[in-house]
């Protein structure tokens, strides 16, 4: 990465689509075309990993850290292997092309993969390549399948409720109900097939443009998962396997009580003792489907904030240490080398900087965080930013560009932007001149989100921290790909500043 080069962000189920999701299909596809087109070399995404309305639709919570999304299976492409006919392509109600409807998508969705598997169960179509992608991914898919049916016929409670012999996967038990539940258990591979599938033909469309993409692995799995069952003895879990502790952020500046994530800790001694197996397996899956991968919450793997379970906030927390050097030496010796991104942001210690500096990682540079009173010192303020780094204007996580000038930005934020550029900003134009500034910066790779590029304000944000509503559903409309004007200027800015 360490050539100058520049990316957008825009996650797939925000792009355009007949089907109230975006998905595999078509516009992922020509979304790689207009990377290629306006001299963009990067794909930036979020975790690919199915979400739940119990976590408000979040990438970041999923019941697995290696199963694929199945809302971003793409229905043509179903039709197109001649497993739907046409009819059923036309959704009973019309979709929001604006923001994704959860509830309503989920359900013709996950019909439309029913009718696909009993189409494809019922017919004589080659089982080969099915029988191969199962076994490739044996190390997660049948925990993941038993695990998703499981939690279906126990009324959707948590694994550690269920009956003891599949609470502690009595291996007998676990057989028997295989044996039993066929062809629910196939179905769930079977749909996981339907997903890769269509994403490794993306993956290869990527490869034949020569265009690149940067995954996302959040740092924590939730104890309700595939995960955490099938690998209980990773985490610092009681004799009943419920978390002892869980994971969080320490009170800051933000939050008086710091903030209480919920998901069980990693016993690091444990999972060094095995070799690190389960981290070497997840880095290996994510290496395959990803060009490039951004490690959420790299503070986490220096040391972390541990919170006993009975404490209602983050306060009574306490710094314990991470698994630092030996997990990525681990990682090294059994992948090679690792092209990671490290999410940096938050309260960085010398620890932290230490590790980073040791890996070698390009850490992450926001530009929205730049302007406070310390602008001439800030880490994040472009001529402070060194040139291992990936700059943005903002991530999925942070307000638009034109959002945070609009309704964020104190007056004093914006005079300080003023007397850094040299010049008034109107509303209008402030998201160019953070743009300009991300891409004339020293940092090797510029990553822009795609809201940021469309001018759009903070009814574009992506995702609001610490809140479950209305969250993750922005789409992108076939409206915004019309006006071309913004993407040529983006391309001329590429070009000037030599990332083209």
């Amino acid at each position: 990465m360490m050539s100058r080069k520049s990316g957008i962000l825009f996650h797939i189920t925000s792009l355009p689509s007949s089907y109230g999701i975006g998905d595999l299909g078509t516009a992922a596809h020509q979304f790689v075309d207009f990377l290629t087109e306006y001299n963009l070399t990067y794909w930036q995404l979020l975790p690919l990993n199915p979400t739940s309305p119990t976590f408000g639709n979040s990438p970041y919570s999923s019941d697995s850290a290696f199963a694929g999304n199945p809302l971003m299976i793409s229905p043509q492409r179903l039709h197109d292997a001649q497993l739907l006919p046409q009819d059923a392509l036309t959704p009973p109600t019309e979709f929001p092309i604006d923001h994704v409807d959860f509830p309503a998508v989920t359900e013709w969705k996950m019909g439309l993969l029913k009718r696909a598997y009993e189409a494809w169960r019922t017919s004589h179509q080659d089982r080969s390549a099915f029988e191969r992608f199962c076994k490739k991914h044996q190390y997660w898919l049948e925990d993941y399948a038993m695990f998703v049916n499981l939690k279906r016929q126990f009324d959707d409670v948590s694994w550690v409720d269920w009956p003891a012999p599949f609470r502690d996967r009595d291996p007998q038990t676990l057989q028997q109900w295989k044996r039993e539940h066929h062809e629910a258990f196939e179905y769930t591979c079977f749909v996981q097939y339907l997903f890769f599938s269509q994403w490794d033909e993306l993956k290869q469309y990527c490869g034949q443009k020569e265009r690149k993409l940067i995954g996302d692995i959040p740092i924590y799995v939730n104890h309700d998962s595939a995960d955490t069952w099938a690998h209980p003895e990773n985490f610092k879990l009681d004799e009943h396997k419920r978390p002892t502790f869980v994971s969080g952020a320490p009170p800051d500046y933000f939050s008086e009580t710091g903030q209480r994530w919920g998901n069980p800790v990693y016993d690091w001694d444990k999972v060094e003792e095995d070799g690190f197996s389960w981290w070497i397996e997840r880095m290996k899956h994510n290496l395959e489907i990803f060009d490039i991968v951004r490690l959420d919450h790299f503070r986490g793997f220096a040391g972390y904030w541990e919170i006993p379970i009975e404490e209602e906030t983050a306060i009574n927390g306490k710094w314990e240490k991470g698994p630092g050097l030996p997990l990525f030496e681990a990682l090294q010796e059994t992948l090679g080398d690792l092209p990671l991104i490290a999410e940096d942001l938050g309260m960085i210690t010398d620890d932290v900087r230490e590790l980073l500096d040791t890996l070698g990682f390009p850490g992450m540079k926001i530009l929205l965080f730049a302007f406070g009173p310390d602008v001439a010192t800030n880490l994040y303020t472009p001529h402070n930013i060194e040139k291992n780094s990936i700059v943005y204007t903002g991530t999925h996580d942070n307000n638009t560009a034109k959002g945070w000038f609009q309704t964020e930005a104190s007056q004093e934020d914006k005079h300080r932007l003023f007397d850094y550029l040299g010049r008034h900003v109107d509303d209008h134009e402030s998201h160019w001149f953070l743009i300009r500034l991300a891409l004339m910066s020293v940092s090797h790779t510029a990553i822009i989100p795609l809201q940021d590029v469309l001018g759009l304000g903070a009814e574009a944000r992506f995702n609001m921290p610490g809140t479950t509503e209305n969250n993750w559903s922005w789409r992108a409309t076939p409206h915004h790909f019309m006006d071309r004007h913004p993407f040529e200027h983006l391309r001329h800015l590429i070009h000037l500043f030599n990332r083209a």
